[in-house]
């Protein structure tokens, strides 16, 4: 997996353009079974991914936090809401709440995340390879092959899968 995670930045700019391409004439013409196509591909990748033993995503990117995250979390931590923001949270140049830093100030010595069973909505969905109309977030897709290899397994069984 380490050298996987540590080739990942090549394998995704080699790709970025055959998955671009891709992506596009997926957006003309979608499958009409994308959705389960892409769950089945989903499940499979994810039956033989250990993410523990990545956590990159959590090592590199910040998730979004919701006014709901922001609330559910802070009730968790034992802290009201403004307090945890203005101790974990910074407003980016999109108005959003992320993160002050990374990695995860949540992501223990051992990649768990302390917070696991209250995590933010972006954590518990990344990295979107399930959603429904997987065509909207292509570009979303396109970022997290270069973070998550289970990403990029994910949009390489596609392309095998449902050539067009």
């Amino acid at each position: 997996m380490e050298k996987f995670l540590k080739n990942l930045p090549k394998l995704a700019k080699d790709t970025h353009n055959e998955n671009k391409k891709y992506f596009d004439k997926l957006k003309k013409k979608t499958p009409k079974n994308l959705d389960v196509q892409m769950q089945e591909i989903h499940d499979r990748v994810f039956k033989k991914t250990d993410c523990l033993s990545c956590a990159n995503c959590c090592k590199t990117t910040g998730p979004l936090f919701t006014l709901a995250d922001i609330e559910r979390i802070s009730k968790f931590l034992r802290m009201k809401p403004q307090p945890f923001i203005d101790q974990y949270l910074r407003i980016d140049e999109d108005k959003d709440y992320v993160l002050q830093s990374v990695p995860c100030i949540f992501l223990d010595n051992e990649n768990y995340c302390m917070i696991y069973d209250v995590r933010p909505k972006a954590c518990r969905e990344f990295p979107h390879t399930d959603r429904k109309k997987f065509q909207q977030i292509t570009n979303l897709t396109l970022k997290n092959v270069e973070i998550c290899p289970a990403a990029y397994q994910v949009v390489e069984e596609m392309k095998k899968k449902m050539p067009l």
